[in-house]
């Protein structure tokens, strides 16, 4: 899904490429950053995984993009959304090398007003327990636990449990 460039104050959030997909791997994909995420473990992934990455700027359903800083054009994060019946479903990853520096509160809100801007009636984050900054930044929106879960996070044994939090947009 692809639209036009969302920019807050420092942030430039653009349409993924296939250049993107290292750099997304990296995060996603790694011990620390990606901790908290539904990927599997980098010794989990395969040749295939490299390829439906590099193609994710075509989803069809949901928007990837890149948090780039305006000023430099380094990319800080990665963020997305799923627009479904006036429901954003929206997530965000930052860097660790960029991680303090209020780039996550940033891509949220940047991604917020956009659904708001385009009709959307509610947003939704899923976070992980214990993801206490991604938790941080879902109150700082005005998000609210509505629902919980068991997660069993892809190429593991581990089981995490998943906050769903949202917000009325309207």
């Amino acid at each position: 899904m692809k639209i036009e460039p969302i920019e807050t104050e420092r942030l430039r959030l653009r349409g993924f490429t296939p250049a993107d997909a290292m750099f997304a791997i990296g995060i996603w994909n790694s011990p620390d950053t990606g901790e908290y995420l539904i990927d599997e473990p980098m010794e989990a992934i395969d040749p295939a995984y490299l390829k439906e990455i590099e193609v994710l700027g075509e989803h069809p359903d949901c928007c990837y993009l890149i948090a780039e800083d305006k000023a430099t054009g380094e990319r800080v994060g990665t963020c997305s959304f799923i627009p479904e019946d006036g429901v954003y479903d929206i997530a965000y990853c930052v860097d660790k090398p960029q991680w303090r520096k209020g780039y996550a509160t940033e891509m949220a809100c940047g991604m917020r007003d956009y659904a708001r801007a385009h009709g959307g009636k509610k947003l939704t984050i899923l976070i992980f327990k214990g993801n206490d900054a991604s938790i941080a930044v879902a109150k700082k929106l005005g998000c609210h636990v509505a629902s919980e879960r068991p997660y069993q996070k892809k190429g593991s044994d581990r089981v995490l449990t998943e906050y769903k939090f949202e917000m009325e947009l309207s």
